[in-house]
């Protein structure tokens, strides 16, 4: 669906401090390089509005998941000298290996059966294309399983045209967990082993860890786009997204009447409502709201916290607003949900969730306003 020239919530994207955020990481990535990830549309803010940008500040490697998303972003940035990675790798279905030549994509290749696919591919190529080595050192998700596996893989496949390895952090937002040790310590022994190949270890979390795993190349995603990366420490980032959703209508309601579905809100006392223009149909999430077993996020009006009460509707989210002015939260007027007063990840975990799921299913019933750029 088209994005509406008017709507009734305003999704404002900074691009100019989402590249300050990528500067800030490539400072931390150094001596290494700096990528983007940038799958998931751009985490939700549109691929064509994050990419460019981030390539004119001096990104030049770029991590999508699916060769969908590999090509999207190879028609907005045709340059040689930007390289896109796959991070899903060959799929197991008929993949169109000759897409990731032609559109001059490396796969992140996991898997032995991967290798030989794309070793025999390669070498019918006259310069065997680009790709990745992803090595599991505790995700247990994708990857081959121990530096044994690849080392015979890589054996056996013969040249593959790989350039890169990398692994993931399981846990690197929390930095005392033991894994992130043993994950670095796994991925020097192979980086020991295949020398020839650059490195990258670190995502957002990870380029903030005592001991910096930078490598060759960092590969930061969700705190480009504003998110903490050192959850219970003040955030590094600069606020990237804002929503502003219009107020609709407003209402007093008494002591003991309830709102919204399954009245899982009472109120305690005589309360005014204000019922704003978005729900979970626009990608926010259903727990957001205040209900009898625990407290819900808190969003900003007239410069002052309100609680969200009662369940999310579809389309409708209520705010308690009593302790405004009654001359405040007026019906036309605007509730900023996040990116003021209260952050994107205040408002996630609030809600019940975490940030990257809120940005990753912002929808396109927003009007989409982007500035600083």
């Amino acid at each position: 669906m088209s994005e509406p020239a008017v709507a009734p919530a305003i999704l404002t994207i900074d691009v100019a401090a989402l590249v300050d955020n990528w500067r800030l990481l490539a400072r931390r990535a150094a001596p290494g390089d700096c990528a983007a990830v940038v799958k998931a549309n751009g985490y939700g803010l549109g691929i064509e509005t994050v990419a460019p940008p981030l390539y004119a500040a001096g990104c030049r490697a770029f991590f999508v998941a699916q060769i969908g998303e590999g090509k999207a972003l190879r028609a907005l940035l045709p340059q040689v000298d930007a390289r896109i990675y796959v991070l899903n790798g060959l799929e197991a279905k008929a993949d169109p290996l000759a897409d990731y030549s032609a559109f001059h994509l490396a796969p992140a290749i996991g898997s032995a059966a991967e290798l030989e696919r794309w070793g025999a591919f390669a070498r019918l190529q006259a310069k065997p294309p680009a790709a990745a080595l992803h090595l599991d050192t505790g995700m247990n998700r994708l990857g081959f399983e121990s530096l044994d596996a690849l080392k015979a893989a890589a054996a056996a496949a013969g040249a593959s045209g790989a350039d890169l390895l990398m692994s993931h952090f399981v846990s690197s937002e929390l930095p005392d967990d033991p894994l992130n040790a043993l994950q670095i310590a796994r991925f020097e022994a192979a980086r020991a082993a295949l020398p020839r190949l650059k490195t990258s270890l670190a995502n957002s979390s990870g380029l903030f860890l005592p001991r910096l795993p930078a490598f060759d190349l960092g590969r930061p995603g969700y705190a480009l786009y504003g998110g903490n990366p050192t959850p219970g420490r003040p955030n590094p980032m600069k606020t990237v997204v804002t929503l502003d959703v219009a107020i609709q209508q407003t209402r007093w309601i008494q002591a003991g009447e309830t709102c919204g579905y399954n009245g899982q809100w009472t109120a305690r006392r005589r309360t005014r409502l204000a019922t704003l223009l978005a729900g979970y149909a626009d990608g926010l999430p259903r727990g957001a709201g205040f209900v009898e077993a625990r407290d819900g996020a808190e969003i900003e009006i007239a410069g002052r916290r309100c609680p969200l009460v009662g369940r999310m509707s579809m389309d409708l989210i209520i705010a308690d607003v009593t302790d405004l002015p009654e001359t405040a939260a007026q019906p036309g007027e605007t509730a900023r949900l996040f990116g003021g007063a209260v952050s994107l990840d205040e408002f996630a975990e609030r809600s019940g969730t975490i940030g990257y799921t809120v940005l990753t299913g912002l929808s396109r019933r927003y009007a989409r306003r982007v500035v600083g750029g």
